[in-house]
């Protein structure tokens, strides 16, 4: 480890002479909790395709994409016309416009289960909109949540901790039951024994989005029915999965039909974007034609025309033969990687579904929370600092995601770097 961050500040002293700044000037030097690292985080300057560029000019391919939202990649070239276009016709129209309603239209179309849509500016603000919802439709509290599951960072979605989080009032976390991912027993327990469930939200395929599947073929379908019986509303959040475990989310890869779906990333071309949408019934709780009382839902950029038209953009590109590429070139990477694990007799392993992916530092099988938490986590460092020096982007967790300007060149090099990485550590 030593070697390699050596190494790593040797090739990166515009990055430490911008991070000695920035510490003077946000707190811990970033402003996403994620992009902290020591001895500390890349400054980049510019993407195209699968590649970025760093301030000191290293190249790199990138598995990051966005944190998952650009499924096209980097510039994509018809994403940046719309951008452009739309830009001298107006930034910020704050009004109803033709773009939003041609964005909603291709959403609905991949998408069966959206009978009405609503638009945000971010994933959070759409989970914690499902939330309330679902509690302004059935007149209940309290919300399901799966351990492990991430949707966001609002007081709610910071549920499953061993403690409240700091600046979380006790009684929103009162308000969040929350029981272990896969177990569908644990969720029948609880909606028989609280009769104050309004709805129950999950990662449908899986915590971390993909990168931990659940191992239970039936546990969606099982969801399904127990909050269908108990009257509760089931929620799918697909902010990451939406139109990246296949062109109409996880939904519809498993043909499980939620109550309510939350979009993010993808679904705005790489602009900042959050949606979520479902049956007509609940939606229609923001219907005021009829007089009765709705549930309050503003935002300055709600259906944004310059989001929505790199939305668009996004949504009318990804053709079918994209998928069948995509879903390709994730079962590639990962078969590769599990044959070079195997090769190097490595206790390593991948997990992830479609275009997703995380290694996994263990020799135990990874589904869940508890399994995860056998990860050595200085090996996951070492191979984060090790493929940044190789050229490689991944998040701080090694985990990513391929787009569809990836090659199948693209993830044999990846192979090989982590080939290297692992050599350097004592392996093979």
């Amino acid at each position: 480890m030593a070697t390699i961050l050596e190494q790593y500040i040797a090739q990166h002293p515009g990055s430490a002479q911008r991070y000695t700044e920035a510490v003077q000037t946000f707190p811990s030097g970033v402003t996403h909790d994620n992009r902290y690292a020591q001895p500390f985080p890349l400054y980049m300057t510019h993407g195209a395709g699968p590649r970025k560029w760093d301030v000191d000019g290293n190249e790199y391919i990138d598995y990051i994409c966005g944190h998952g939202a650009l499924l096209l990649g980097h510039s994509h070239p018809e994403i940046a016309d719309a951008v452009a276009q739309q830009m001298y016709r107006g930034t910020h129209l704050g009004a109803s416009t033709d773009e939003e309603l041609r964005w909603a239209r291709a959403i609905k179309a991949l998408v069966p289960s959206i009978e009405k849509i609503r638009f945000h500016s971010s994933g959070t603000e759409a989970t914690l909109m499902a939330m309330r919802l679902a509690r302004a439709y059935t007149g209940k509290n309290k919300i399901i949540k799966l351990q492990d599951h991430f949707h966001g960072w609002h007081d709610y979605a910071m549920a499953g901790s061993d403690r409240p989080a700091p600046g979380v009032p006790a009684e929103s976390w009162a308000s969040m039951l929350v029981v272990p991912s896969g177990d569908l027993s644990a969720v029948e327990d609880a909606l028989s024994r609280d009769q104050d469930v309004a709805g129950l939200i999950l990662e449908p395929t899986g915590a971390h989005y993909g990168q931990l599947p659940f191992d239970t073929p039936n546990y969606l379908e099982g969801l399904r029915q127990l909050t269908s019986q108990h009257g509760a509303v089931l929620i799918f959040d697909e902010v990451v999965t939406g139109f990246r475990a296949s062109a109409g989310g996880a939904q519809t890869r498993y043909g499980v039909t939620p109550d309510l779906t939350c979009f993010g990333k993808v679904i705005g071309g790489g602009m900042p974007v959050g949606a979520f949408g479902g049956r007509e019934d609940i939606m229609s709780m923001w219907d005021p034609s009829d007089g009765g009382a709705t549930v309050q839902h503003a935002g300055t950029f709600n259906g944004n025309p310059m989001t929505a038209a790199a939305g668009i953009a996004t949504l009318e590109t990804l053709t079918p033969d994209k998928y069948v590429y995509l879903e390709k070139l994730g079962n590639l990477l990962r078969s590769e990687l599990r044959a070079l694990f195997a090769e190097l007799e490595v206790p390593m392993g991948v997990t992830g579904i479609a275009s997703l992916f995380a290694l996994q530092f263990t020799s135990e099988e990874v589904v869940d929370y508890r399994t995860y938490a056998t990860n050595d986590m200085n090996m996951m460092k070492t191979m984060f600092i090790g493929l940044l020096n190789e050229g490689f982007l991944l998040s701080n967790r090694c985990a990513g995601n391929v787009s569809t300007v990836h090659t199948e060149d693209d993830v044999s090099a990846f192979v090989s770097a982590v080939k290297s990485v692992l050599r350097r550590a004592g392996y093979g």
